[in-house]
């Protein structure tokens, strides 16, 4: 990474020579690698032109830490292309090089490439020598390394983002590449590598999906932002030299692409507003925004769009209108209800406002977020946020949606409602899980339905995945204590379904044909824990469930309605 910090490592040196501060920063971390050093070693595996693209998959040479290392890449470019932009596309966690169709076919030069090593029947992969095999990722946990390290380049990250910039080098050596229009996008963990590359100057700009740092000590120590009390614990020697030099939220006051963040609320990199913490620290005027899905676990398809148009806009020069970040705030209505308040800019394009809220966990990715209506005032939108207990706290973002399909979201608002003023606990506990008061807004893969006599139900749309819902967690909807799962269900002929609860328990539940709405009662017992076959004590212990077809069964031929806690007292 030469590129990256030549010109940053020589204003820090400028003061002349001195000892190195420890831990060390990105700069001097990077200080002596050039990724363009040493031949290359090309070896072409296969190549071929169909359908107007020209695929090449080779092996090159990587040099880190006086080792070589074999990088295997796929390219991907329409055949005959000059002066195309380049893309680097890089996989996740375990995953393989998968260059993007859609780029390719939007006439980029699209560049993928191996990382995590030797996995068990793939072909090809990158080769790392005996001595850096813990680059490959079946041999070890990844970050979780930096409790151990005693220097930074000990950690298997430094392998894997020396790679990158490497594989980056590459691609602007492509004949058809334009090496002054590079940009990257990362997945999951490749999402993760894109902070250090977007300290690199070759790169216009770079999407990170789900990756955002903030994992190593933060996520795997729960140090949650809104834990009572909060308290930070002792870091390891190798934490401290992980999180200064190597983890990716160290990275963003050095960066200078721009650069978009895709998350899902409840995906569990980084968490929700740790991650947003990195935004507060880019240096002035270099462009970021990011957008975040709702209940999103490992997925951005409401969202997505977002990546094609701020490439469009940061590599290619297009003129793409692209809002300042919307502002929001925390506050109580005339009654004491919590309301957030979304001031988004540009208000003119503005096309929908949507926002969410949650109340209870610190943990991101536990928590059961619940729609609620924007009404628009002025140039600001409103939505009420009541509450259960005035004394905890309630948490709440919104999505800003553009004429031209650009979605932004506001900032995470966090606040204890009764350190507002005179706040006022208006919302109450249901047993009703669909249904009035619970809605469907909650669900995954289902769609609304009306069964027989008109009673409004709703069936699951993925046949193989079936549905579910988190929103057990928000404490409306916990169980009472003693209570069993109670449903009314419609099936014409008899269906085998799998019923999941928490991340662990399961168990068969026979749905019988019937020409009439039936109904039944589970009790918790009926799922047992998958690894000792403990059965489940209570459903209060449960913050989610789902049900799924057993094997030939198809689920979407049950309409399911009514789901309820029954016999547990009532609230």
């Amino acid at each position: 990474m030469r590129h990256t910090f030549l010109a940053l490592g020589a204003a820090l040196l400028a003061g002349g020579p001195g000892p190195a501060a420890e831990p060390l920063k990105p700069p001097e971390v990077w200080r002596d690698y050039d990724p363009d050093r040493g031949e290359w070693r090309e070896e072409v595996v296969r190549q071929e032109t169909a359908g107007g693209v020209l695929s090449r998959d080779t092996y090159i040479s990587a040099y880190v830490l006086d080792q070589e290392i074999r990088v295997y890449c796929q390219y991907r470019v329409q055949a005959g292309a000059t002066g195309a932009p380049g893309l680097l596309d890089v996989h996740g966690w375990m995953g393989a090089p998968s260059p993007s169709r859609e780029f390719v076919t939007n006439g980029w030069a699209v560049l993928a490439f191996d990382y995590c090593g030797k996995v068990a029947g793939r072909a090809h992969y990158t080769r790392y020598p005996e001595s850096l095999r813990h680059g490959n990722m079946d041999a070890q946990a990844g970050p979780s390394i930096s409790t151990r390290i005693t220097d930074v380049k000990q950690s298997s990250d430094y392998l894997w983002y020396a790679l990158q910039s490497r594989a980056l080098s590459y691609l602007a050596r492509q004949r058809e590449v334009d090496r002054t229009r590079l940009g990257a996008k990362g997945y999951s963990y490749g999402g993760t590598l894109m902070w250090p590359l977007a300290t690199d100057p070759r790169v216009k700009a770079v999407v990170a999906y789900f990756g955002i740092g903030w994992t190593a000590y933060w996520r795997d120590k729960q140090v949650w932002m809104y834990n009572v009390p909060y308290v930070e614990p002792p870091r390891s020697p190798g934490e401290t030299i992980f999180l200064e030099g190597l983890a990716p939220e160290a990275y963003v006051p050095y960066i200078k692409a721009a650069t978009l963040h895709l998350n899902g609320s409840n995906d569990h990199h980084g968490g929700h507003e740790r991650g947003l913490e990195s935004f507060k620290r880019f240096a002035p005027g270099v462009p970021w925004s990011f957008a975040v899905q709702a209940r999103g676990h490992h997925n951005t398809e409401r969202i997505g769009q977002d990546a094609a148009l701020w490439l469009d806009k940061h590599v290619l020069g297009k003129d793409v209108f692209w809002p300042a970040h919307p502002r929001a705030a925390l506050r109580l209505d005339r009654e004491g209800v919590p309301e957030l308040v979304v001031t988004p800019a540009s208000v003119a394009r503005v096309t929908k406002v949507e926002a969410w809220y949650a109340l209870k966990s610190p943990a991101s990715f536990a928590r059961s977020w619940r729609d609620t209506a924007c009404v628009r005032q002025g140039d600001d939108w409103v939505a009420k946020l009541p509450v259960l207990n005035v004394a905890d706290y309630v948490f709440g973002f919104a999505n800003v949606t553009y004429d031209n399909t650009v979605v932004v979201s506001t900032d995470f608002n966090a606040a204890i409602p009764a350190k507002l003023g005179a706040a006022r606990a208006t919302d109450q506990r249901t047993d009703a899980i669909t249904g009035a008061a619970g809605g469907l807004a909650a669900w995954t893969n289902v769609a609304p339905v009306e069964g027989p006599g008109g009673v409004q139900g709703f069936r699951a749309v993925d046949s193989r995945q079936g549905c579910g819902t988190e929103q057990l967690a928000d404490p409306k909807w916990q169980a009472p204590p003693g209570s069993r799962l109670g449903l009314r269900f419609y099936c014409t002929q008899p269906v085998t379904l799998i019923l999941t609860a928490g991340d662990h328990y399961e168990g068969e539940v026979e749905f019988t044909a019937c020409d009439q709405w039936q109904e039944m009662a589970i009790g918790p017992e009926k799922l047992r824990f998958r690894f000792n076959q403990r059965p489940l004590q209570s459903w209060s212990e449960i913050g989610k469930i789902a049900l799924r077809p057993k094997a030939g069964a198809d689920i979407s031929k049950v309409i399911f309605a009514d789901l309820r806690w029954v016999g547990g007292g009532g609230r």
